[in-house]
Order: C-alpha cells, then structure tokens, then sequence
C-alpha cells in the first residue's frame, strides 16, 4: 500500500523510519519531509494547512492510507476533510483533538468524568486570574488555552511570575492560543509520559516515557519543545500503568465516546506522579517529540497495522510487543533556542554517528544544500541509541553526539539522569 506521513520534524523520521519497516508498506511519501527522511520516504513539497491540496496529492499518487504526525493539522480538521474525500487518516477528528487544542476543553472533561487532575479555573480576564492565582498561593501553573509549540506553561515561583506570564498570554504574546488561560495548582512528584492507541471505543497501551522540558542541565531554564527523552520511564511500573489505563485513558476514551466525538489516534498523557496516584497534567493527541524517537526503536511488532486498527475501529484484536531494552534520545539545537536562532550552520559527521551500533540519527529541523545539511530551527537533530538499561543507551547516545562536528549547536549532557540515579 501507498504512505502518506504528514510532518516534517523528529517524530515524523522516527515513524517514517518505522512505518517502512512494515511489509505492507509499498511506498512512503512525506509532506514535507525532512533530508534524514529522503533515505527511506519520498518527501513531497506539500502544505498540509491546505487540506485540497493534499487530497489532490492523495489521488494523484494512489495513497491508500494518512498518517497525522503534528497536533496542528490535526486541531484544523485534516482527518475529517480526508475522510469526507474517501481516504483513510490515522488521527482524532477535529472535535476529538480538541483534547489537545484547549487544555480548558480537557479540564471540564476531567472535572466531569472524575479524572483526576490539578484543581483549576478558565480565565480571559487578566485581573480575575490574578486575584485567582494570589488567592492559590505559589508555586501555581499558568497555561494558555490552545496550541503553543511546548511555550505556553510557566510554572510560576512567586506571584511576580505569575502576574507577568498572564499579562504575557491574555497580551496577545502567544496570540490566539493565549486568548484564555488556565491557572492549575501546582503538582508535586515524578512526571512521566504515557502513550496508548485508541479506536473510538477501546484503548492498547503502548509504553512510557520521561523526557526533558527545561534547555539546561539539571532541569533549568526555560521549557523547551523537549531536550531529550527515554523508554521506558522507571517509574511507571506495571501495576502503576494499569492504574493509568483505568483511571485516566479508558475514562477519557469512554468520555468522548458519550459526548459524540469518539476518539481515534494516539492518546499522550501527561502524567504526574503523586503521592495521591498518577495525575493527568495534559492530554496530546499525536505521539511526543522526542518521545516518538524512543518508542519507535523500542516496538519490536509491525507498527502500521496498528494504526491502521486504530483507524477502522477493530484495535480490540491488535497486541503489540516491545523491546526489553532502554533507548535515550539528545536532542541537539542550535545556540539560542529556545529563543531566536540563526538558520543555515553546516552540520558535520552525521553519517560517523549513524554508523555506530545500535544508533540513529533522527532530523528534525535540517535543510539540504547540495552534499551538505544545514540546521534549519531550533531543534535539529535526536540522537537516539538503545542499550541494556537507560544508562547503556545514553553512553551510547553521547559517544554519538560527539561524532557530530557542529559548533554552532548545543546538547544537554544529563538526560536520562532521573533514571540513572534512581538505579545506582
């Protein structure tokens, strides 16, 4: 059968990687694609905001099957225009990803279905979250309401804090999607990822995951898109992903089965452990970036059947089964992210790196100027190797790292610190 991968970043060159692997794929096309991705797909210069024109692509070269990789194609309705055209789409419609489209959308759920998560209130008027987040007391979280490329959470230390980041949402600074903010209590304990594919009725678990928010070593700075991730997260124990399935996934996908807008795709929640249980801090309705570089490695089953169950509905007689090994991914970006970068520095000794035993080089943000690949964002790159344990795989993946000649880029040189230490 005939691919289209809808996507351009590290995600997507984890599941193009993955989806070639399966017999059942004939050909892969990737709208737009990425250089890393040329080696196994066709990269098609496509905008996926223009929903005609890639339902033109579709008939035009006989694509059987769509796979969503971004939440913002997914937030604008993409699966629901391909789906009204004949083609099949894995991913929500648009109604359904609105899980991820307003945190505001997933609170109320939550608040109305028992899902256990922060206490909250919606606001679009500055001073009534102020008084609001003053009368919480600190540390609170302030979020805007829609999509914000991983900038719209600042968990706010002093009232300060809080006051600026909500002058800075509701001020048009992260435009529409701060048009409404949330203000949740903040959540101690351990966060962790969990992803699970959904059919509109049934869920399959798939792994955890743990990844790295903030730009520096240990933990500081600003949040990021992601810094790094890995699989699985040894906090979530078998017992405490069942705990997940039951109290947070099936509820949701039941929820949305009631309220009409039954949910297709893969669920990312969010977790924070506490001392109470495992709390939902957000739903995503697409796989993580970077978490996607590590699953993917880690799925030793066919992952397209898979979603294609997902998609007709029938994922009650899918299993899927997994590695026993870790796989850690560092992401390089370049100077000055997550603030402004500048594009167009060559990267050098990425095919050292992918040579390496057990090592992949996913891109992300690249662009390809003759023989040579240059940085073309922010995060660039993941550098992804699997091992024994969390700590064989991140030796790995920075014996990797230090193939690649990049002066212009930046790596944090902790991750997968959580788990290393909780083992020794």
């Amino acid at each position: 059968m005939n691919v289209l991968l809808i996507g351009s970043g590290g995600r997507e060159h984890a599941l193009a990687w993955a989806i070639t692997a399966s017999p059942l794929c004939d050909r892969l096309y990737a709208a737009p694609g990425n250089p890393g991705m040329e080696e196994c797909a066709v990269c098609a210069d496509l905008d996926a905001a223009d929903h005609e024109a890639v339902i033109a692509f579709c008939r035009k070269h006989a694509i059987d099957f769509v796979v969503v990789g971004p939440e913002a194609p997914l937030v604008a309705g993409l699966v629901d225009d391909l789906a009204a055209a004949g083609i099949k789409a894995f991913g929500p419609s648009k109604a359904a990803a609105a899980l991820e489209g307003s945190k505001g959308f997933t609170k109320d759920l939550c608040r109305e279905f028992g899902i256990p998560t922060a206490a909250y209130q919606r606001f679009s008027n500055p001073d009534w979250a102020k008084a609001y987040a003053r009368d919480r007391g600190m540390p609170i979280v302030v979020k805007a309401d829609g999509l914000a490329a991983g900038k719209g959470v600042v968990v706010a230390a002093t009232l300060t804090e809080a006051d600026a980041a909500i002058d800075m949402m509701l001020g048009g600074g992260l435009g529409k999607a701060g048009a409404e903010v949330v203000i949740e209590d903040f959540l101690e304990g351990e966060e962790a990822s969990f992803f699970a594919l959904c059919d509109g009725k049934h869920a399959l678990a798939l792994a955890s995951a743990q990844d790295h928010k903030r730009v520096f070593d240990g933990d500081k700075g600003p949040n990021t898109g992601g810094m790094g991730a890995y699989s699985p997260a040894p906090v979530m124990t078998p017992a405490l992903e069942a705990q997940v399935m039951e109290t947070i996934i099936l509820p949701t996908v039941k929820a949305m089965e009631i309220r009409g807008t039954p949910f297709k795709g893969v669920l990312f929640a969010g977790l924070m452990i506490t001392r109470e249980g495992p709390k939902l801090i957000e739903h995503n309705v697409r796989f993580g970036d970077p978490e996607a570089q590590v699953l993917m490695p880690r799925l030793r089953s066919d992952l397209l059947p898979a979603l294609i169950a997902s998609a007709d509905g029938v994922l009650k007689s899918v299993s899927l089964r997994w590695k026993d090994e870790a796989a850690l991914c560092v992401v390089m970006a370049t100077q000055g992210y997550p603030g402004a970068v500048e594009k167009g520095s060559e990267i050098r000794g990425l095919a050292q790196a992918a040579s390496m035993e057990n090592v992949l080089v996913f891109h992300a943000a690249t662009r390809r100027e003759g023989d040579r690949i240059l940085a073309d964002g922010g995060r660039v790159l993941g550098i992804t190797a699997t091992g024994a344990d969390v700590a064989a795989a991140q030796a790995r993946a920075y014996e990797a790292v230090a193939a690649i000649d990049w002066p212009e880029g930046f790596c944090r040189r902790d991750i997968g610190w959580r788990a290393v230490a909780r083992k020794a």
